[in-house]
C-alpha cells in the first residue's frame, strides 16, 4: 500500500467511455494515479496503453498486485457485484460506478463485506454535486417555496441511453435487461437518488412506477416514470424519457409560496438546468432563483475518496445512502412489474 506521501494507485476495471473519463479525473488528482487497467477487449486495452497506462492481463493479476491500493469498477452494471466482491476480498478499497449493483440486497452484501474487511467502499453518485441539484436543494433549505408539496425531475431526449458508448465492445448493453440496462438504471439512478435527498427528513413510503420499452428496446425500459409518496404528504416524480422530441422542464417545484421551473438541455448542461425561475404565489412576479455555489468536481470526489482512505474517515458517498437509493429502484421495478404501488418498509 502507498505511503502517506505517495499517490494512491488505482486499478481501473473496464476501460469503456466512463472508465476512460475516470482515468482523466484520477490523473488530475494530487492524491491518486492510475496504476493499471484491465479490460478484456483488445481495442480498449490498446487505448489504455496509448495513454501510457499499464495493462493487467486479468482481474486476478490486478487484484494480486500489492502496489494497487484501490480499484474502480466501471463495467456494465450486471458485473459490479461480483467484481467489487473480489476486489474487497483482495483487500482493495473500491469505487463502483452507479448503480452499485442490480438490487439493494447486493448493495447490502457489499457494504457488509467491506465493513468486515476494513476497506472503503464508495459509489460514484457524482450528481449529488451538480449545480442544478444544489440550487434546488439550497432554495428548499432557505424556504424559498415554503412547504414543498411537489417536486418533478425530468430528462427528455430522442436518443437511446446507449449514447456514445464504446463501439468495440457491445454498445447495446444499455438496452438489455441482463446487463442492467434501461433508463431507470441509467439517468434514473441519479434522479431517484437526488429526489429523496431533496425531501429529507421526509421518508418515502410508497412507490408507483411505469417502465416501458417503446422505441429503442423491448427488453428493458427506454421510458421510466417513478412516483414517490413521502410521509410529510409531498409527492415526487422522476421521469426519464428517451423517446420524446418535446422535452419537458428539467425541474418543476410547487410549494405554498410559489412554483419554479428550470429548462431542459439536450446537451445535459447542468448550468442551464440550474436556471430556476420562481413565480411567487402572492404577486405572481417571476424572479430568478440564485444559483448555489459549485459542488465537487469529479476529481474532487476522487480526492475525497482518497482522503477517506488516508484518514479512515467516511467516504464522500455513504453506502447507507446508496442502499436507500437501491431500495427505491427495487420498488420501482416491482411496482411496474405488478402494475400497482409498492409500500416501503420503515
Amino acid at each position: 500500500m502507498a505511503e502517506a506521501s505517495q499517490k494512491l494507485s488505482v486499478g481501473i476495471v473496464g476501460f469503456g467511455r466512463i472508465g476512460a473519463e475516470h482515468a482523466g479525473w484520477i490523473q488530475a488528482s494530487r492524491h491518486l494515479r492510475v496504476g493499471a487497467v484491465f479490460d478484456p477487449t483488445p481495442a480498449r486495452a490498446d487505448i489504455a496503453g496509448s495513454r501510457g497506462f499499464d495493462g493487467a492481463s486479468s482481474l486476478d493479476r490486478m487484484l494480486a498486485d500489492s502496489s494497487i491500493d484501490a480499484v474502480l469498477i466501471s463495467t456494465p452494471t450486471s458485473m459490479h457485484f461480483e467484481q467489487a466482491s473480489l476486489a474487497i476480498r483482495a483487500g482493495k478499497h473500491v469505487m463502483v460506478e452507479k448503480p452499485v449493483a442490480l438490487d439493494a440486497q447486493h448493495a447490502i452484501e457489499l457494504k457488509s463485506l467491506a465493513d468486515a474487511r476494513g476497506v472503503k467502499l464508495c459509489v460514484f453518485q457524482c450528481r449529488r454535486w451538480d449545480i442544478d441539484f444544489l440550487t434546488v436543494k439550497r432554495a428548499i433549505d432557505r424556504n424559498t417555496f415554503g412547504r414543498v408539496f411537489n417536486i418533478e425531475s425530468r430528462l427528455g431526449q430522442w436518443s437511446s441511453c446507449v449514447g456514445p458508448a464504446a463501439k468495440e465492445y457491445y454498445p447495446n448493453w444499455r438496452n438489455e435487461h441482463a446487463f442492467g440496462g434501461g433508463a431507470l438504471f441509467d439517468w434514473g439512478s441519479h434522479f431517484v437518488d437526488q429526489l429523496w435527498q431533496l425531501m429529507l427528513p421526509a421518508r418515502p413510503i410508497n412507490v408507483l412506477a411505469q417502465l416501458r420499452g417503446n422505441v429503442w428496446s423491448k427488453d428493458c425500459d427506454d421510458f421510466a416514470r417513478v412516483l414517490i409518496d413521502f410521509d410529510n404528504g409531498a409527492t415526487g416524480l422522476c421521469e426519464i424519457n428517451t423517446t420524446t422530441t418535446r422535452p419537458l422542464p428539467r425541474w418543476h417545484i410547487d410549494g405554498e409560496l410559489g412554483s419554479a421551473s428550470a429548462p431542459y438541455s439536450l446537451a445535459f448542461d447542468t448550468h442551464e438546468w440550474a436556471k430556476l425561475e420562481l413565480t411567487r404565489a402572492g404577486d405572481r412576479e417571476t424572479v430568478a432563483v440564485e444559483k448555489a455555489p459549485p459542488g465537487l468536481s469529479e476529481t474532487q470526489i476522487w480526492d475525497a475518496f482518497a482522503g477517506s482512505i488516508r484518514t479512515e474517515s467516511a467516504p464522500p458517498v455513504s453506502m447507507d445512502s446508496v442502499v436507500s437509493t437501491m431500495k427505491l429502484l427495487d420498488a420501482a421495478r416491482e411496482s411496474s412489474d405488478g402494475g400497482k404501488p409498492v409500500t416501503l418498509k420503515p
